[in-house]
């Protein structure tokens, strides 16, 4: 039975807490770029303010997963996990009060950076933890490939949710929803008897300053920057499309059709990927991507029938993306540093998140939320040409 792997693989022995527990620790990872955008433009009334402040919680991420990752891979996740736990719920705090104090942009932007550096690295984590709870072979390709598709519906469902969320009463109420839902999984998942049992990793001390960023993993790296670039400008555009409708509800009921179609599409790639070779399939899914989604910016603000349906095909070659992504980060990590490696992926999609975010706003407020989804499209589409000079990097791997 072709779900028999999954299940095996999620109650093989000590995996049932860590999966239970990542899983609510992870889905608000991908919703703090949009409830801190939204949280900040229902507070000051500004698009490019929030734009602001998002970004700068999501290069905050960029520069904390890699020094998380590489902390884990060496001294195991539950002592680090449970320190950054406790230091991100008093960054969140902070954050709220100098958004509810109107401090100065500055204030706002560099609380929210200090935010995403000690937003818990448990992505990573749980994801280098398949690696000891089961064998080499089909199970722990199941597990990975779990891990590949639950990330992509939380980097989807978790905009979704913080849009939605904007209608309560208080603008605040996804990021407070966040915050509490990232520290409970993370203390939880760090206090597994799995996670506790983690020995030190053997790492290559001869890796330098950069770790495991290889040649290999630099190329899986651009390929997420290029996501995130993408998935940036529609996580702005199309918000920004419901409130000129009039209903800023609609932006969430969109992503989450999104989300729902884009999973589907993942389900059906998986028995028949292709391209075949991941040297080959990173940049053809990109770049397919990046046309679908400059492609949403012809349907102007005029008809959202158009925009929905050009939406959902761009959709369809979310999951791919993501799960070739994991695969191809298997084969070029070096060995000992799955989380740091993972890392250093997360580091390029969130850092594509915030400049998409970033200069989406930007655009929103210059030229219309189309001008969001051309952006961050045809950003796509310049990397996936860039994917396309670097694929001889996994080439051999392939």
């Amino acid at each position: 039975m072709a779900g028999s792997p999954y299940r095996a693989a999620l109650t093989a022995p000590g995996a049932v807490g860590p999966a239970l527990f990542s899983a609510l620790g992870r889905l608000p990872v991908a919703m703090y770029g949009l409830a801190v955008l939204l949280y900040v433009q229902g507070v000051t009334g500004s698009f490019a303010a929030a734009g602001l402040v998002s970004a700068g919680a999501l290069v905050g991420v960029a520069i904390g997963s890699v020094a998380q990752g590489r902390i884990v891979d060496r001294l195991g996740p539950t002592r680090p996990l449970l320190v950054v736990a406790v230091l991100f719920a008093a960054a969140v705090a902070t954050l709220i009060g100098t958004v509810e104090a109107h401090a100065p942009l500055a204030a706002v932007v560099a609380a929210a950076g200090v935010v995403g550096v000690v937003q818990p690295a448990l992505p990573g984590a749980s994801r280098a933890l398949w690696g000891r709870l089961v064998p080499a072979g089909p199970l722990r390709d199941a597990a990975y490939n779990y891990e590949a598709i639950s990330m992509e519906v939380f980097f989807i469902l978790g905009p979704a949710l913080a849009a939605l969320l904007v209608a309560a009463p208080w603008p605040g109420t996804g990021l407070l929803v966040a915050g509490v839902a990232t520290v409970a999984g993370t203390v939880g998942f760090a206090l597994t008897g799995a996670a506790r049992g983690t020995a030190r990793e053997s790492v290559d001390r001869g890796l330098g300053l950069l770790g495991a960023f290889s040649p290999g993993v630099r190329t899986v790296a651009v390929a997420g920057l290029g996501f995130g670039l993408v998935v940036g400008g529609v996580e702005v555009g199309v918000p920004a499309v419901a409130a000129d409708a009039g209903s800023r509800v609609l932006g969430g009921v969109l992503i989450s059709a999104w989300s729902v179609v884009s999973v589907l599409a993942g389900l059906v790639y998986a028995a028949r990927p292709w391209p075949r070779p991941l040297h080959l399939r990173l940049p053809v899914l990109l770049g397919a991507f990046g046309v679908l989604v400059a492609a949403m910016a012809a349907t102007g603000t005029g008809s959202l029938v158009a925009l929905t349906v050009v939406m959902m095909v761009a959709g369809v070659v979310i999951t791919p993306q993501v799960t070739a992504h994991s695969l191809a980060l298997e084969l070029a990590a070096p060995a000992g540093t799955a989380t740091e490696a993972f890392g250093w992926v997360i580091t390029a999609v969130t850092l594509g998140v915030a400049v998409g975010q970033s200069v989406g706003g930007w655009a929103v407020e210059a030229a219309g939320a189309p001008a969001a989804f051309l952006a961050g499209g045809l950003a796509g589409v310049v990397l996936a040409g860039v994917l396309w000079l670097r694929r001889g990097t996994l080439a051999p791997a392939a």
